[in-house]
């Protein structure tokens, strides 16, 4: 014990005020005898060697050689045991493999070698210099007693040495397993030895009174010190790291750098120079550059890892999500909890540095035991610690969170492939206020796209949020202040682009949101972002509390007692920012009510964006989105106020602590302020307003987290599962055949079976609008046809879907008696055609082969019997043309062909047809049931079709008629089921008649799809921007700022931000003045009047900002205001030609998506900009005016940082770009196989599924990955530029200035706030770079061509139109100024009144004639309506007085008020008048319970009405209207045959006799009795004049067509009667 006599003499307490002694300042240093008797007791004889620090490295080397030998042990006797099992294969296949390969690569190549041999050179030289230290020692000891225990020790070393020698040897000699276990102690003990000679012979380098104790050595001691470092310390830090592969059996053919990195490369990033420099030098790095994915991380890896802890069927008891996730990730969590310990502690470095540094200059070295180049150290290398602490920590923890978004995203996918899929679910409102549930497409996709969280922090929607609350290492009281304020001047991101809605419950009290494939897509979206943004939990129950403890504990120490009067004041300030924040959540709740009420209304005018063109209702519904705007702008104005507010509240609670501490220090406790003691305690105060901000930010989205963390584990625990699984089966496992031994495996049926849609007792509710208890009962026995068409008739809702869900397994089964049993035998394959069509977002053949190897002839065939060989050629690509997000570039008729074709193409035997030709027209159906149903390629295939009785009837062997109850009517022949069933009757006699109607069409029309490239990509691909956000879409944002008085706005603005920083920075200059007034005449110095000078400055800066952020924020407002209103103008005044070639959700997302970047993103990160950019510039000549000659380092420093900001900035915004691209495809699949979920397990594609969603999670891991550690790489180099400028000026300051302590703190301050403000400025331009981007894309569709602006010539008198004549000369049109005529100078007049016919085949030119009339392309020719030029008139006015009915109308969501009077120009009276008169009211009855009224709901676009119920409502629109041309584009075979009487009764009957009618007509019948009718071929008319006049024509063209229809002679007799009609008159 007497070798540690000399701890007592050793420490020096020389800490002011004394409170420090023993604590703090104290610093374990030894005294100038202390080495003497450190080896020497008080007798001078020598002490244990065993209690020497030189025999420390022995125990280290003992407990190696003792653990070696223990494993050693252990693996001999798992050896011997393991012998008698026989090898695997694959085992004795892969040592072979590994025995081939060199020794060197079995030891990671050639430069993990080199430096491995490097060690042992190194091991070997020490070994060598012990020996001459032993020797050494003995020659210097003339004593035999001091000879022989200095002689052990140094042999000891020796010996140590030796065994490191040998370790390093077996290093590179041994074969990997022991090579890495050896260098495992080997590094180990390198360690020890270090940290022994350091603090022996380096540390006393770093006190005033000490030297090292073996200096005796001499030049041999710095030697060994430094051969040892390069062993010890640079060696492990700089040697490349083995690539180890998860799977030996499988490794990857090029690891991701970030395996192979050394530890010095992890620390620093260096492994991500290659991509950032390669993006530097590129347009864009796109996918396949960026570094491969690792190993650990892939998709496959991490099921294999995680689902043991997640899955619930991998669980043996039930257990919550979080609990499963900590265990996965519990060697994570770990590392991240010890991190932010380190960062904690790293964080007093400044505190503590300038406090001891200050206390050095106050007494001028006086009793200083530690020099002070050990403090300025310390400021560089305790931040720089901090810094590698903290980014690892966020390395740590993006890793985990691309780790959890990839295994939830398949756990959710996988579980769904078990699901009852209609199945009712408890109501499920969204855990987020956020946007949209969708998944978002390419379309929706953008980069501006950043969701916003609730504290209006802009994170992408991938969930690719950091939390950055430590981000930055360097805390001032300016750092502090700025980002204190930047919530409160521009923070509402999440008000301008979320929502708060809650889900209205529809009639029965169900949530809308109830539908199960809704909660699924929330499950991976809203509610995946919310569950790993709530990863850092460490922050508050961790880092957060023990760095309060730590500065309460700092405070006290250096101000006393003083520093509870300002915890307490700030505890009783809390109530008013909770009072506010209060206040805010009711504002945004209101403001986000508008907001949707606006999306909505944009996202409806520009779903029905023609219809409105063809009206000429721009002008209005440009005043209608504006009123919108204005309104949700008002609460927006209340919501940034209030923020501001806010953020001011936060500002002011920490400077009120700091008043109040200093005011009871210096005026109560009489105490006297120092520089050291200001400006370190000022960097607490700081630190405890981040925790403030952080505290308060993070619990709400905790709860959140929590919320839907809840949500995830109720739906995998909690919704129904398909009956095979019930029993927690096989995940495996295919739905259960219910089968009894005695009956057939080949049998296809039932037998006194039941089937509900749930498995609750009571029944269960059925899919659709109204619920209901449906049960499916099968009394007796069914049994379909093999090798035959089977047809399932029945009513509406009797259950003919659902029969064909018992036979796939996707309902509960119920055994109705002990010979229950039902089957379908699915070895021999089954295919399955849905109701709804479900299309992939691939390409039209990859839909129909569906997986299945490609057949030429049996493809060839599927294609022509499908019908689909005439599609194939109006896409330039063919088959290979990309079908889009839910086939969008489909038609419904095509996508229902394109279901039927890939179960007619699949090499199923069992086709299950679930009424796939409803989509069809009659034409096309008919040519499926004659050469697909009739076809060779489903004979002798088992065909189950259900509906279509008509059609499918005759051809169909065996018949099943479901009654309404669910029941089985009757099965065997057509005959016999129709015998029993007149419903049924009464329905195929409705169903011949329409197919008897259909005979006299002249063509059917595919509906033209989105053009397409010859490669079969969408035509116009979304706007990818390269380099920096355009000078134009800048000036877009900061003209429209400031209005009419931009002078003005720019100057209080600015003016505002600039003095504000400038008054701040004074005061802390104030600050170090008030202290050194006490050296100066501690007497004279009034507390009072410091602090009521310092107070004023604090208002007055309050005051700059206030009006400056009073400012800004009318003037981001105003600029809100300003583009939505030019942006909604453009595309409402664009072309249709535009229009056709520009998917309408790309405009949508600009107007919602984009627009919301405007009211958040953009306003706010230029606000923080050019708030930070003047606290820059302001600390920086802060800094040159106390120490001039450090302006050019400063400078020099800046520009190396913005530099690097500008390399890392090209290479993240591509890799952001790349990781947005990169999700959508991951939710894309996801949303197309939620939707498909039935037709994968009928065809058991399930694990098909799973790889693809494997490799397109892997595709956005890649690219996430990349991008989280990219931040990192910028992060660690600007911290550490700032470290190094701060050392610097420390350094100048301590040894070569001659100013004065305060000042030299003010110095410090300012040059730490300036090196922590670049990487905050850097990162904010960077954002703003990013949310800039929505700018641009806003601008594109600004620039975009228009037709012609209203001119005050333009508008007709006021009785026009008088008449509805109309005359045409020589009119030409185009679609295009370059484009071929689509109309060849055709002339003809209409008189007032008449009814005109068009006809034509396809392509005619029937629809161009239409749109030439309305100005809607290019024309050549005049047109004369009632005598008016139309090139002459505004195009509104002309669209307005003329009217056209589409085939399929448009309508708006609301009431069916609102669609016939969008406006509130008429009364009630006048609209029923026109329903009446159009014939609505002559299809119901006023008894019928879902009669329309003007009451009634429309859904958006009319989707909850029929085609012809809206053809009705669109021709009592244009009676309403009372236009005098009238345009009719007749409907085909989507209307009924009831209501096609009703419209065509109406045309003759009920328009005023005046009003012009011209009808583009599909069938003859219509228009035979017309006035006039123009035959058009190829742009050109080729007759015209009344029918009976064209009939009389021997070759003309009508009399061709009357002739080729079935209904020859009916036409014939219309034309006649028509003739004689008009003569009468």
């Amino acid at each position: 014990m007497w070798s540690l006599s000399w701890m007592p003499q050793a420490i020096g307490s020389t800490w002011t005020p004394a409170l420090f002694q023993g604590t703090l300042g104290s610093q374990v240093v030894l005294g100038s005898d202390a080495f003497y008797s450190y080896a020497y007791n008080e007798d001078n004889e020598p002490s244990s060697i065993f209690l020497d620090t030189l025999f420390i490295p022995v125990y280290a080397a003992g407990i190696s050689i003792l653990w070696s030998a223990t494993r050693l042990v252990v693996s001999q006797i798992r050896s011997r045991v393991s012998s008698a099992k026989p090898r695997d294969g694959a085992d004795l296949q892969g040592e072979e493999s590994l025995s081939e390969s060199t020794h060197v690569q079995q030891h990671g190549g050639i430069v993990i070698f080199l430096y491995r041999v490097a060690r042992l050179v190194a091991c070997l030289a020490l070994f060598g210099l012990s020996i001459f230290s032993l020797v050494h020692s003995v020659a210097w000891h003339d004593e035999t007693h001091h000879l022989m225990h200095s002689a052990l020790l140094h042999l000891a070393l020796c010996a140590v040495y030796a065994y490191v020698s040998l370790l390093a040897i077996l290093s590179i000699a041994c074969k990997p397993t022991v090579a890495r276990s050896a260098i495992r102690h080997l590094c180990s003990i390198l360690l020890v030895v270090f940290a022994v000679f350091f603090y022996r012979d380096m540390w006393p380098l770093c006190t005033t009174h000490l030297r090292p104790v073996d200096d005796g050595e001499g030049v041999a001691l710095w030697i060994h010190l430094g051969v040892l470092t390069f062993a010890a310390a640079i060696v492990p830090l700089m040697i490349p790291r083995q690539y180890i592969p998860v799977d030996p059996k499988n490794p990857a053919s090029e690891p991701n750098p970030e395996q192979t990195a050394s530890i010095f490369s992890l620390m620093i990033y260096t492994f991500l120079d290659h991509t950032i420099f390669t993006a530097y030098k590129m347009p864009h790095l796109p996918l396949d550059k960026l570094p491969p994915l690792a190993d650990y991380d892939s998709t496959k890896h991490l099921v294999e890892k995680s689902f043991r802890y997640l899955d619930p069927f991998m669980q043996p008891k039930k257990q919550h999500l979080f609990f499963g996730f900590m265990k996965l990730f519990r060697v994570d969590y770990y590392i991240l909890a010890l991190m932010l310990i380190l960062r904690v502690i790293t964080t007093f470095a400044s505190p503590i540095g300038i406090n001891r540094l200050l206390a050095y200059l106050e007494k001028g070295g006086e009793d200083m035991t530690v020099r002070p180049f050990v403090w300025i150290i310390w400021l560089l290398v305790g931040p720089a610690l901090g810094s590698v602490a903290v980014q690892w920590y966020i390395f740590i923890a993006t890793r985990v969170m691309v780790r959890a978004q990839a295994i939830i995203t398949q756990l959710v996918f996988d579980h769904a492939l078990r699901i009852r899929v209609k199945a009712e679910v408890t109501d499920y409102a969204p855990a987020s206020s956020k946007t949209s549930t969708a998944a978002t497409t390419p379309d929706t996709a953008s980069l501006a796209e950043s969701t916003p969280d609730r504290q209006g922090s802009p994170v992408s929607s991938a969930g690719d949020s950091e939390n950055e609350t430590a981000g930055s290492e360097h805390s001032t009281v300016a750092a502090s202040k700025a980002k204190a304020r930047e919530q409160g001047l521009s923070s509402d991101i999440s008000a301008s682009s979320s929502s708060t809605k809650v889900p209205e419950k529809s009639a029965d009290g169900s949530s809308q949101s109830g539908n199960l494939v809704g909660k699924m897509t929330n499950l991976v979206t809203t509610d995946l972002t919310n569950i790993v943004e709530g990863r850092d939990f460490l922050f508050t129950v961790l880092y957060i509390p023990f760095q309060m403890c730590l500065c309460a504990w700092f405070l006290y120490v250096i101000l006393g007692w003083s520093a509870w009067v300002g915890m307490g004041a700030t505890l009783l300030l809390f109530p008013f920012p909770g009072f506010i924040a209060s206040r805010i959540q009711k504002v945004q709740v209101e403001k986000m009510k508008h907001t949707d009420a606006r999306v909505q209304t944009v996202t409806e005018t520009m779903n029905v964006i023609r219809m409105i063109k063809l009206f000429g209702w721009e002008p209005r519904m440009d005043e209608q989105l504006a009123e919108k705007r204005e309104e949700e702008l008002r609460f927006l104005r209340k919501l940034k106020f209030l923020e501001l507010a806010n953020g001011c509240t936060n500002f002011m609670i920490p400077c009120v602590t700091m008043v109040a501490t200093y005011a009871t220090f210096t005026m109560i406790a009489k105490e006297q302020l120092t520089a050291s003691i200001v400006f370190s305690s000022m960097v607490v105060f700081d630190i405890l307003r981040e925790n403030l901000h952080t505290i308060f930010g993070m619990i709400p989205m905790l709860i959140q987290a929590k919320v839907s963390l809840d949500r995830a584990n109720d739906f995998l625990y909690e919704t129904e599962l398909l009956d095979g699984f019930t029993e927690k089966a096989n995940p495996d496992f295919s739905p259960s055949m219910f089968i009894r031994p005695d009956i057939d495996p080949e049998i296809i049926g039932f037998r006194e079976a039941s089937f509900t849609w749930s498995s609750s007792n009571d029944g269960t509710v059925t899919p659709g609008p109204s619920r209901r208890n449906f049960v499916l009962r099968i009394e007796d026995e069914l049994t379909f046809e093999r090798e035959h068409i089977n047809l399932v008739v029945g009513p509406t809702g009797s259950g003919k879907t659902s029969l064909l869900m018992a036979l796939l397994g996707e309902m509960h089964y119920i055994p109705m008696g002990p010979n229950s049993f039902y089957n379908l035998p699915r070895h021999r394959g089954i295919a399955y055609a849905t109701q709804e069509s479900w299309v992939l977002n691939e390409t039209i053949r990859d839909n129909i082969l569906f997986g299945a190897p490609y057949d030429e002839e049996r493809y060839n065939k599927v294609i022509y019997q499908c019908g689909l060989k005439r599609d194939m050629t109006l896409f330039e690509a063919g088959d290979k043309t990309e079908v889009g997000e839910k086939g969008l570039t489909l038609s419904g008729g095509q996508k229902a062909r394109i279901t039927l074709a890939r179960a007619v193409y699949s090499f199923a035997q069992l086709l299950l047809l679930d009424d796939v030709l409803a989509a069809l027209d009659v034409h096309t159906a008919k040519w499926i049931v004659d050469k697909c149903f009739k076809g060779d390629l489903l004979r002798g295939r088992t065909v189950l079709l259900t509906h279509n009785i008509a059609l499918a009837g005759p051809i169909a062997d065996f018949v099943v008629s479901l009654g309404p109850d669910g029941r089985i009517l009757s099965q065997g022949s057509l005959s016999r089921a129709l015998a029993k069933n007149k419903k049924l009757a009464v329905e195929m006699m409705e169903e011949t008649d329409e197919l008897k109607k259909h005979e006299t069409e002249i063509d059917y029309e595919v509906p033209d799809a989105f053009p397409s490239k010859s490669d079969g990509k969408l035509i116009v691909a979304e706007e990818i921007a390269e380099g920096h956000v355009g000078w134009s879409a800048l000036k877009l944002y900061f003209a429209n700022m400031g209005g009419k008085h931009s002078l003005w706005f720019w100057t209080l603005f600015l003016g505002g931000m600039i003095i504000t920083p400038m008054i701040e920075s004074f005061q802390t200059w104030y600050l170090g003045y008030w202290a050194h007034q006490y050296d100066v005449d501690p007497e004279d110095v009034s507390p009072s009047y410091f602090l009521g000078v310092y107070i004023f400055q604090l208002v007055l800066a309050n005051v700059f900002y206030l009006t400056g952020a009073a400012v800004y924020i009318f003037g981001c407002l105003r600029a809100s205001r300003s583009i939505h209103r030019t942006l909604t103008t453009s595309v409402l005044s664009t072309t249709l030609r535009w229009l056709d070639i520009t998917p309408t959700s790309r405009v949508i997302t600009r107007c919602t998506q984009d627009i919301a970047a405007v009211d958040g993103p953009i306003a706010q990160y230029f606000g923080f900009i050019i708030e930070l950019s003047s606290f820059l510039v302001v600390r920086f000549v802060a800094v040159i005016i106390i120490t001039p000659i450090f302006g050019v380092p400063g400078l020099l420093i800046a520009a190396l940082g913005v530099w690097l900001g500008q390399i890392y900035m090209k290479a993240q915004l591509a890799v952001k770009r790349e990781m947005s691209n990169a999700r959508a495809p991951v939710l894309g699949h996801f949303g197309a196989a939620m939707a498909g979920l039935t037709s994968i397990r009928a065809y058991g594609a399930q694990e098909a599924f799973r790889g693809q969603s494997f490799l397109r999670i892997d595709r956005y891991s890649r690219a996430a990955r990349t991008f989280y550690n990219l931040n990192r790489w910028i992060c660690v180099r600007i911290e550490t530029l700032g470290g190094i400028y701060q050392a610097a000026l420390a350094t100048y300051l301590v040894y070569f200035g001659s100013v004065n302590a305060s000042n030299v703190g003010f110095s410090l301050a300012m040059a730490v706030g300036f090196s922590s403000t670049i990487l905050w400025w850097i990162r904010l331009i960077n954002d703003f770079e990013i949310a800039g981007n929505s700018l641009e894309r806003i601008q594109q569709y600004i620039d975009i061509e228009q037709e012609p602006k209203p001119t005050k010539s333009g508008v007709p008198p006021a009785y026009w139109p008088a008449s509805g004549n109309l005359n045409v000369e020589a009119l030409s049109a185009r679609y295009s100024l370059t484009g071929p005529k689509v109309l060849h100078d055709i002339s003809f007049q209409v008189n007032s009144g008449e009814r005109v016919g068009v006809v034509g085949r396809t392509g005619s030119g029937k629809s161009s004639l239409t749109l030439s009339l309305l100005r809607c392309i290019f024309t050549e020719g005049k047109v004369y309506y009632d005598g008016l030029a139309t090139d002459t008139l505004n195009l509104d006015a002309l669209r307005s007085n003329i009217t056209i009915i589409p085939q399929v109308p448009e309508l708006l969501s609301g009431t069916l008020r609102q669609n016939l009077d969008p406006f509130s120009e008429h009364d009630d009276a006048t609209l029923n008048d026109a329903l009446r008169a159009a014939g609505l009211f002559s299809l119901q009855s006023e008894d019928d319970e879902g009669r329309i009224t003007l009451d009634s709901p429309i859904s958006s676009g009319g989707g909850n009405l029929s085609v012809g119920q809206r053809q009705i409502l669109a021709l009592a629109r244009a009676i309403v209207r009372r236009s005098k041309l009238l345009i009719l584009d007749e409907a085909t075979s989507a209307i009924d045959y009831e209501t096609d009487t009703v419209i065509q009764t109406s045309l003759r009957k009920e328009l005023d006799k005046d009003v012009t009618l011209l009808t583009i007509a599909h069938r003859l019948q219509t228009i035979m009795d017309a006035d006039k009718i123009m035959v058009l071929d190829a742009g050109k008319i080729v007759e015209f004049g009344k029918p009976s006049e064209l009939l009389q024509k021997d070759d003309g063209i009508l009399r061709g067509l009357v002739d080729e229809s079935g209904d020859r002679a009916t036409l014939y007799a219309m034309a006649a009667e028509a003739q004689s009609s008009d003569s009468s008159r």
